[in-house]
């Protein structure tokens, strides 16, 4: 992967140290001091030049640069990137006597050295992360001083490997925001059913949810895909099909990738495909796919302790679905994740009783009374993406949010709290679900209102109403949160 080095030789001095600045914790010095050094004559000489200044830095400034580095397993006050990298660690979500042990470890290592214990954590875990940090704590201090060097160094070439990856994204997306044309086609209804797909799991538990993962016995899917590319527009002005894929191949194509892949989730499903096609057909440039996964839930059988589940005979889910999306772009000579999601559609929740719904406008038009305790009937679609899409693509990573979790969440905050609206059902949904999974960007919901309509307001006998379907017209609800929502909690 290159950034382009005209575009960084031509920056003025404080550009340069605003975009590299923030590969130093809190010290803008390093880039002001390096971008003397330009023009360069590639990224590779201007991270030479970077980490240079830090090798001839005094010893007190050496030691103010580690000392900005935030404790690792605390809950500090960071920069947004030490916030994605511990958090993609997964140290975000320990337990009580996890972060303890933390705070342990750290004190020991920071009154040993005068430091904190640095590590350049990407691609490690928690578990990983605590062994070298056991192991280090019995370093020689003039050894540990040069480690934390090169370990904040290794931290300043990821994160500018995520500048370089950020802007190429930008890039792609507005080239395609600024297309002259749309342009595209594909095939829908791609109906996958691959059997003893890879078992998900490595699932991050969450109290309100009892769901550790799936056994992928039967891993469906119904797929739609769209592929897009510049030399498509003979095809349609020309009727030339020189360029057409056949959309019976693209079916056929992503039917036989599914029994290549060795990974257990859709998203990852879906990135592995899309990526496979751009590179088969290269002269398409972008490409969409989604899709709608099939439940199915286990049944359970007599066994040795009873009724157990069984791992044989399934039962297709007529109720509530996991969803994602990918969408891929050929960028020069590199295909990129342009955008991503996840999600739940079709979940339908009634609570029938704990919602209100009053002080909203009256005037004229109003008919509708005010309600202080009603049943509350929605329906209701959930989607989010990830702050890295490799953690939706890759379970293994340890932070793949289940869309069986997020239901859980929807319901459990329903069950909790008294609603007073739906817009507000839905913010705490999200707040709580942005809390449980602080890897997530960004989460969205649409929602329907479809409460029922009283017939009888008493039964004769005992506690109960009737009620029948409401009328056509429905209610409905947009919404979106990210991160910036919980500042303050």
């Amino acid at each position: 992967m290159k950034m382009k080095q005209k575009q960084v030789n031509d920056m003025s001095h404080e550009a340069f140290v605003l975009m590299f600045g923030p590969l130093f914790e809190h010290s803008p010095w390093v880039a002001e001091r390096a971008a003397g050094s330009l023009p360069f004559a590639d990224v590779n000489d201007m991270i030479s030049s970077l980490e240079q200044e830090v090798e001839q830095a005094s010893r007190e400034e050496q030691l103010a640069l580690l000392r900005a580095h935030p404790d690792l397993g605390t809950r500090v006050r960071m920069t947004d990137h030490s916030v994605q990298e511990q958090s993609g660690a997964g140290l975000s979500q320990l337990t009580p006597e996890e972060y303890e042990h933390f705070l342990t470890l750290n004190k020991q290592y920071t009154d040993r050295f005068q430091f904190p214990f640095i590590m350049a954590v990407k691609g490690q875990t928690k578990e990983t992360i605590r062994e070298a940090l056991r192991e280090r704590i019995q370093g020689a201090p003039e050894v540990e001083l040069q480690t934390a060097l090169h370990e904040v160094c290794k931290i300043g070439r990821f994160r500018l490997a995520d500048i370089v990856m950020n802007e190429m994204e930008e890039k792609a997306m507005e080239q395609a925001k600024g297309a002259e044309r749309i342009m595209y086609y594909g095939k829908g209804d791609v109906w996958v059913y691959r059997s003893y797909a890879k078992p998900l799991t490595n699932i991050t538990l969450i109290p309100e949810s009892g769901f550790t993962g799936r056994d992928n016995v039967l891993f469906g899917m119904n797929i739609k895909v769209a592929v897009s590319g510049e030399k498509l527009f003979t095809s349609f002005s020309e009727g030339d099909n020189a360029n057409v894929v056949a959309t019976d191949s693209m079916k056929n194509f992503i039917l036989r990738k599914a029994g290549e892949y060795e990974g257990a989730t859709a998203e990852g499903f879906l990135a592995f495909a899309s990526r496979l096609f751009l590179e088969k057909y290269p002269w398409m440039t972008g490409i969409k796919m989604s899709a709608d996964q099939v439940a199915f839930e286990t049944l359970q059988v007599p066994g040795s302790n009873g009724l157990e589940a069984g791992n044989l005979v399934y039962r297709y889910s007529q109720n509530e679905h996991p969803t994602a999306s990918v969408e891929l772009v050929r960028n020069a000579n590199e295909i990129v994740v342009l955008d991503h999601a996840a999600g739940i559609a079709d979940l339908k929740l009634i609570k029938v009783k704990g919602s209100s719904f009053a002080g909203f406008v009256r005037d004229e038009y109003t008919t509708l009374p005010e309600s202080s305790d009603r049943p509350l009937f929605i329906f209701l679609d959930i989607a989010w993406s990830y702050e890295s899409g490799e953690d939706a693509f890759d379970a293994d990573l340890g932070r793949y949010v289940a869309a069986e979790q997020i239901r859980d969440i929807a319901h459990t905050v329903f069950h909790e709290q008294h609603s007073l609206s739906i817009q507000n059902l839905i913010y705490r949904i999200g707040q709580r679900s942005l809390l449980r999974f602080p890897q997530l960007k960004e989460i969205r919901f649409e929602s329907n209102n479809r409460t029922w309509e009283t017939i009888l307001e008493e039964v004769s006998v005992g506690e109960g109403k009737v009620f029948t379907e409401p009328r056509p017209p429905y209610g409905f609800q947009g919404f979106s949160m990210t991160k910036r929502d919980l500042e303050g909690l």
